[in-house]
């Protein structure tokens, strides 16, 4: 696919991107507004190597990056919860495939949705930035962009994180003891080859997700 008619030019010094379940055709026709936003993001974005030595993972500089471009326009941190209503109607007396109008019983499973939450949401288009977390994180991500889809709330997901280029980069890199930056980022931490086969694999359910690797030159 011909990812430069969505896609500004210049973001492929920087990003690499794989598109699943038409992710980026959505985007582009139904949400140009937010995808125009997050691509300014991603353009704006700059990584020091001090941001790189910080400790924190998630919660050093990196992601306060996105916050402060995001957040002042509109795109918000959600999280739901949910319970489900369960309706048991009889079947009609001597009539195979009939039943009756109303239930002869409920059940509600409490907690049958719960604390999903996604980074930013705005219209109906979430984003996830993971930058350095346990990689289990990528699962909790996609299944909450599964649930979010699958109760309305979103049409499409983007989930931005490191590249296997990125590996190579912290090999080279000291942090303030000494020791090499990849024992930091280690390989069973978030980046792209920790999450592109979950993709493949489908763990995303129906809902599209657009993925974005960082590069070294970012």
């Amino acid at each position: 696919m011909e990812y430069t008619k969505y896609i500004r030019a210049n973001l492929f010094d920087r990003f690499e991107f794989h598109n699943y379940g038409h992710a980026l055709e959505i985007l582009n026709e139904a949400y140009p507004e937010a995808w125009n936003e997050l691509q300014d993001c991603l353009e704006r974005l700059s990584i020091s190597v001090a941001d790189l030595k910080a400790s924190g993972g998630n919660e050093t500089a990196i992601p306060e990056k996105f916050d402060e471009v995001l957040y002042p326009l509109g795109w918000r941190e959600i999280r739901i919860t949910g319970d489900l209503l369960v309706k048991i109607y009889p079947r009609k007396a001597a009539q195979r495939g009939r039943f009756a109008d109303t239930p002869n019983d409920e059940k509600v499973i409490r907690g049958y949705i719960d604390g999903h939450n996604i980074d930013f949401i705005k219209d109906k288009v979430a984003f996830d930035l993971e930058w350095n977390s346990k990689d289990q994180t990528f699962d909790r991500d996609l299944l909450a962009m599964c649930t979010y889809f699958d109760c309305g709330l979103i049409e499409v997901g983007i989930i931005v994180t490191r590249s296997e280029e990125l590996n190579d980069l912290f090999k080279k890199i000291s942090d303030d003891q000494g020791k090499p930056l990849i024992s930091k980022y280690g390989a069973s931490t978030t980046w792209m080859g920790k999450l592109e086969y979950r993709l493949k694999s489908r763990r995303n359910g129906g809902c599209p997700v657009l993925l974005s690797e960082l590069e070294s030159h970012a």
